[in-house]
């Protein structure tokens, strides 16, 4: 099935040459079916390259996704056009009526701020809030899960003596895997790009969180709730095969210090290019998030999210983790 795009996007020809299948509205108005309603609240400065990242992890999955972009307007964006955002964003004004079965908030590039300090903290404040009754499954990933676990449930973040950038392994910390990570092997691969943590110490003292899975290189790697209602991502599984080595060519142009990305370059050497090691499992994080935790749990009728209490949904810790048993 396809996802469901703004007219006219151009992520679309990255991704009709990528053989996925996206339905413009127009189109889309035509169907007789009720697709999933996802809200992509898009912090990171390049949108067009988050939009065609997250587009593409989102459509490799049988169900249609019906996809709103959503960004914020106490922020002025200096990399991303004011024609692109305003012929293809809203804002919350525009959305703060409506209600989704998921939606994902990205990461951003203000990690060297505490949270009161970022320009539209009180926006993602109002965003986050409101989140609570008119989503019904949140997926925060990199900042935004740190900014989520910070306004949810008071958990720190903490910078890193160096920055984590690379290709990392990652396990479950549980030995029977919960559904956001059925399928997955034993060991799988995701990309960070980070100067900031969050610690396993915090997330344990918190009775309603869970982690999901870590890495022994760069730590927490997936947090959720007990009912699959937030789940918060400290990685990129979403970035694309040259992101990292944008990322890594750019802050050495500026003569910014910067490692090479650990385990990304075929025999770490820049001139081989990337290997792809990641692609698979974060097709199958975003597949498993939209089919378990989104389309099977929502109501038909969104609007009867407003009756239904946030914490309400999949006990993950009965459920799913052999009565809470972790296997670290």
């Amino acid at each position: 099935m396809p996802i469901r795009i703004p007219n006219n996007l151009p992520a679309r020809a990255v991704l009709e040459k990528e053989r996925i299948f996206v339905m413009e509205e127009d189109r889309a108005l035509t169907q007789d079916i009720r697709p999933i309603r996802i809200i992509i609240l898009n912090l990171m400065p390049n949108k067009n390259a988050t939009e065609t990242q997250l587009l593409r992890a989102l459509s490799n999955s049988p169900i249609q996704v019906d996809i709103d972009l959503l960004r914020t307007a106490s922020h002025t964006s200096v990399h991303t056009s004011e024609e692109h955002l305003i012929k293809y964003y809203e804002t919350f004004d525009d959305v703060k009526d409506r209600y989704y079965d998921g939606m994902i908030i990205t990461g951003a590039p203000v990690e060297h701020l505490p949270f009161e300090e970022v320009d539209y903290w009180p926006e993602l404040s109002e965003i986050m809030e409101w989140s609570k009754t008119h989503v019904y499954s949140t997926l925060h990933i990199c900042w935004g899960a740190m900014a989520g676990l910070y306004y949810h449930y008071g958990i720190p973040k903490y910078d890193l003596p160096r920055k984590a950038f690379g290709i990392f392994e990652h396990s479950m910390t549980y030995s029977r895997p919960v559904k956001l990570f059925r399928g997955f092997n034993d060991l799988f691969y995701v990309p960070h790009s980070r100067h900031t943590e969050i610690k396993r110490e915090d997330i344990i003292k918190c009775p309603e969180l869970r982690i999901l899975s870590e890495s022994e290189e760069c730590g927490v790697y997936a947090v959720s709730d007990r009912h699959g209602r937030q789940f918060f991502i400290t990685g990129h599984s979403e970035y694309d095969r040259m992101t990292l080595d944008e990322e890594y060519k750019r802050d050495l142009a500026k003569g910014l210090p910067i490692d090479m990305p650990i385990n990304y370059y075929k025999d770490d050497d820049p001139e081989k290019g990337p290997v792809l090691m990641w692609r698979a499992s974060a097709t199958l994080l975003f597949t498993n998030w939209l089919n378990y935790y989104v389309y099977q749990e929502t109501p038909f009728d969104l609007s009867l999210l407003k009756d239904i209490k946030h914490q309400t949904g999949s006990d993950l810790d009965s459920e799913e983790m052999g009565n809470g048993k972790s296997n670290k």
